[in-house]
């Protein structure tokens, strides 16, 4: 069954596999707020554990916006879960502060020995955009400063540790040009140094909730975005109808350069699924995602059960909806 709590909204979720237990970590936000749209302001993270990935022990909350004026006050957003090579696990997030009317996003860092219990790295505060590359923030171009949702993967040709995360160049006249993919690199975890975007391909206004992983040689990036998010040079790329859903960028390295898929993008024609994630299971590569609407428009806030994804002979992803279980949201 889909991971739903009865009393909570979920949206974006990311997961970590210690031995043979998933952890889900998970943005959630009480429904007696009544509106859905307000979650975003009103959140905290949630953590579940399942074997299956379809059945889902939930643990309650895992982590929440600090106390008094940090850069995370307001909110702790989307992020990843990674071990390191001692042990220790550790916790990237999103941030936003009250002092700031939440629009100016930052990075955090929190670890922990037990995958529930975290505790910020200092002030939390682990990477901040600066330089030439990023766009700072725009009133009237975009509503907010774009740096958000790491996802944090060791370096395969290195000792050190990569950093993807939503962001936006600056000096794009169209509002939907300007979404990239921002890049950071560390030794340790703990020092990041910020480098140029690793996608800034003028086809997209967000490339929200990235994932980066591989098959053999072969290198993937998801991102979702919604339809009214789809540049001018996107739509005349992909002539499908724009809608909301989960894409992918492919490379030959983790560094790029990345490339858009070509053909229909993975997942959003057949449902209302959203913030994808591909998952490596011991029976081949899964997709999940967060069911953002019903038949009828309604806000649902559910992690749905995984589906069957396959690889055809160009490295091209497909999701196998026509193999959803009997009864599965999705």
């Amino acid at each position: 069954m889909a991971l739903a709590l009865k009393d909570k909204w979920i949206w974006d979720f990311w997961l970590a596999r210690d031995g043979q237990d998933w952890h889900i970590y998970f943005l959630q936000a009480d429904k007696s707020l009544g509106d859905p749209d307000l979650r975003h302001r009103n959140v905290t993270q949630g953590h579940a554990i399942s074997q299956d990935l379809s059945n889902w022990t939930h643990l309650g909350t895992t982590f929440a916006p600090s106390k008094g004026n940090g850069f995370d006050s307001w909110t702790t957003w989307t992020g990843s879960v990674l071990k390191d090579d001692t042990g220790l696990w550790h916790l990237f997030y999103t941030g936003t502060s009250t002092e700031q009317a939440g629009m100016h996003q930052r990075i955090g860092h929190a670890t922990s020995t037990d995958m529930h219990h975290w505790q910020r790295v200092g002030s939390g505060l682990a990477l901040d955009i600066s330089g030439p590359d990023y766009e700072e923030y725009t009133p009237g171009h975009w509503h907010d400063r774009a740096m958000r949702d790491p996802w944090v993967i060791k370096d395969p040709d290195g000792d050190g540790w990569l950093m993807y995360f939503t962001a936006r160049v600056p000096s794009i006249a169209e509002p939907n040009a300007g979404g990239s993919i921002g890049f950071a690199t560390s030794p340790d975890l703990y020092t990041w140094t910020i480098q140029p975007p690793v996608f800034a391909g003028g086809m997209f206004g967000q490339m929200e909730v990235p994932q980066v992983f591989n098959v053999g040689s072969q290198w993937y990036m998801l991102f979702c975005t919604d339809g009214s998010h789809w540049s001018e040079a996107y739509r005349r790329f992909n002539p499908e109808q724009p809608t909301r859903g989960t894409h992918y960028l492919m490379a030959d390295n983790p560094r790029g350069p990345w490339q858009v898929a070509p053909g229909p993008f993975l997942e959003g024609h057949n449902g209302s699924r959203y913030a994808g994630k591909v998952v490596p299971t011991d029976t081949g590569l899964m997709l999940m995602g967060f069911i953002h609407d019903d038949a009828e428009g309604n806000f649902v806030g559910e992690v749905s059960d995984p589906i069957p994804v396959s690889i055809d002979a160009e490295g091209l992803l497909h999701a196998q909806i026509d193999k959803v279980a009997p009864g599965a949201k999705i």
